[in-house]
């Protein structure tokens, strides 16, 4: 470092310290500014990856593999044949996919009718393996009456509380499902009810029925096969590398099977996610506004204070240039050293207080949905470094741009005017 460069961090280093008040009060608007930042990032992160885990075990996983027109036509005729599956099944085996895959659920869903003797309802008949959906899904948690779906069931349902009821339907009772099978005919199937269930979601209370698959798969003429082939996976994030893995492996396959990830198979909770990302965002940028009015304001309080002090520095020399990159380096120090102390407090705090969640539950007096997912009121933080360090760099980047006009100040003062000026 030349003894130029030196003399400049020295002066920068000297104000800092010689004006201790005013350095804390706005380091400290600083270490405030970029401490709930950190918090709110880990805290959104956190509710929008329980959001997504909550969706896609109701939905179609994070990753779904199905027929190319099944998300349009919603037919049986565009199935996931057992030859597809078997190729999926090897997919899933790569190490890829193995060490992100958490969960596999296969799904056989129609459109159909459930009867009882006191009416008829449309409903959304899903066709799942028990074992498999009791690992991958919640539903099974959210039981009010009877009991979950056994692996020796063939002709026993799980029905939502809302339909159960205005179909006049308790435990044991019989009713009877119709569909539209493979073939294009209108078939029917008994079964009784082995319990109902309370999502808290109206839609699947009042209209939302699981069978066993095997008892769909010979029911509808589909031995076999199924219309999705579900996969939970154990972060969000990882819903690209498998993807493409997947969508590698099925190539020779692509006529009869698509992958899909949840924002393609969910649009609904991508927009729902997506419009809270915006609302974060300009949360935080009146947070970057709050950090840049603290640094604007310091380090041209100083300016304005010490025009006698620049004028001496001129007069011994340092050009206009080297008084204002004293005045940058001034902010620069005070936002680098406010950014690292607002995020490793941020990080203290979340860490310490709330790494097992916030509990919001005293703020909802009934369950929360939003794009047809019931939200967890107890919120657990997530921490991804890369996006703290993006914040610390946006810290950084204001705390520069706000330098600027300050040290352009520095630069116009009048040698001769600014040593008139009192000490």
């Amino acid at each position: 470092m030349s003894t130029r460069r030196r003399i400049r961090l020295r002066l920068a280093l000297r104000n800092l310290r010689r004006q201790k008040r005013r350095s804390v009060l706005s380091g400290s608007a600083m270490v405030l500014a970029m401490a709930l930042l950190v918090f709110s990032r880990t805290i959104a992160e956190g509710g929008h990856e329980d959001w997504i885990d909550s969706g896609v075990r109701m939905g179609g996983g994070h990753v779904a593999v199905e027929a190319p027109e099944y998300r349009t036509r919603r037919t049986l005729e565009y199935r996931l044949s057992p030859e597809v599956r078997s190729a999926v099944r090897e997919a899933l085996a790569s190490p890829e996919v193995e060490t992100r895959l958490m969960a596999t659920a296969p799904r056989l869903l129609v459109q159909g009718l459930a009867s009882s003797s006191q009416a008829a309802l449309p409903a959304a008949i899903m066709a799942v393996d028990p074992e498999l959906e009791k690992d991958f899904s919640a539903l099974h948690e959210k039981l009010v009456e009877g009991r979950w779906l056994g692996p020796d069931d063939r002709l026993r349902a799980y029905v939502g509380v809302r339909l159960a009821s205005r179909l006049k339907l308790k435990e044991g009772s019989r009713f009877v499902l119709t569909a539209q099978d493979a073939n294009g005919d209108i078939s029917g199937q008994m079964v009784r009810v082995a319990g109902t269930f309370r999502s808290g979601i109206p839609e699947m209370d009042e209209g939302f029925i699981q069978i066993p698959l095997s008892t769909a798969q010979e029911w509808l003429g589909v031995p076999g096969a199924v219309t999705t082939e579900a996969l939970l996976l154990r972060n969000s994030r990882d819903v690209g590398p498998v993807r493409r893995e997947l969508a590698s492996a099925l190539e020779g396959w692509s006529d009869e099977a698509a992958v899909l990830g949840w924002r393609e198979s969910m649009p609904e909770l991508d927009a729902a996610v997506r419009m809270d990302d915006w609302a974060d965002y300009v949360f935080h940028l009146v947070l970057f506004v709050i950090a840049a009015t603290a640094i604007v304001n310091t380090i041209l309080m100083s300016v304005m204070y010490r025009t006698r002090e620049f004028g001496v520095l001129r007069a011994l020399g340092l050009e206009r240039g080297e008084v204002g990159r004293v005045v940058f380096i001034e902010g620069m120090i005070l936002t680098a050293i406010s950014g690292v102390v607002g995020m490793a407090l941020g990080a203290a705090i979340v860490w310490g207080f709330f790494r097992n969640g916030l509990d919001f539950s005293a703020m909802w007096d009934m369950e929360m949905e939003a794009a047809g997912i019931v939200i967890d009121p107890v919120i657990v933080p997530r921490f991804h470094w890369n996006q703290i360090l993006q914040s610390l760099f946006f810290i950084l980047a204001i705390g520069s741009l706000s330098s600027i006009y300050p040290a352009w100040r520095a630069t116009r003062i009048d040698v001769a005017e600014a040593m008139k000026f009192e000490g």
